[in-house]
């Protein structure tokens, strides 16, 4: 198991969340429920709400501004989503990419989706996107070893500096 070096925000995050979110309502997958909350997108990690598609923060992330774009219907493949999905999920992706390389100056990204849990999907019922900054050398001994990783900012700051990066690409 990856373990990570930070997490004092965590227990403040997850008190906040209580039973609002903390459970899908009935037929919701959780990104349906996390986008059904209203006024406590910086608290839950939202960085974009669009008509058919929306961008989170992971916070579990591999590295800082490590995103998940997703529809905002939950489906579980690619085949699911309409043509209307389709087009805006990946014109977010390709606007998800060039928000990180303005804001992290990264040395490159990793775009990638998991369709179903055989593939490593751990949220199997709702397809997702990640959109991962990376730079030379940020998996190094600890990550292999140890398995931990160091990550250079807390949540909060993410989001600080993605979402005000994102509105300069409206």
């Amino acid at each position: 198991m990856l373990e990570r070096l930070w997490a004092g925000w965590r227990n403040q995050y997850v008190r906040s969340l209580g039973a609002q979110t903390a459970e899908p309502a009935d037929g919701q997958t959780l990104f349906e429920s996390i986008l059904a909350t209203e006024g406590r997108d910086a608290e839950l990690g939202i960085v974009h709400r669009g008509e058919f598609a929306s961008v989170l923060l992971n916070i579990y992330p591999y590295g800082s501004g490590h995103l998940l774009v997703l529809p905002n219907r939950g489906v579980e493949k690619l085949t699911e989503l309409t043509a209307d999905e389709v087009g805006e999920l990946w014109s977010t992706v390709t606007r998800a990419v060039a928000v990180c390389e303005a804001e992290y100056q990264c040395a490159g990204i990793n775009v990638g989706l998991n369709q179903g849990r055989a593939a490593g999907a751990g949220l199997p019922d709702h397809l997702h996107v990640h959109v991962l900054p990376r730079w030379p050398a940020d998996t190094n001994f600890l990550t292999t070893i140890a398995e931990t990783r160091v990550l250079v900012e807390d949540l909060a700051e993410s989001h600080r500096r993605i979402t005000s990066r994102w509105a300069e690409f409206d």
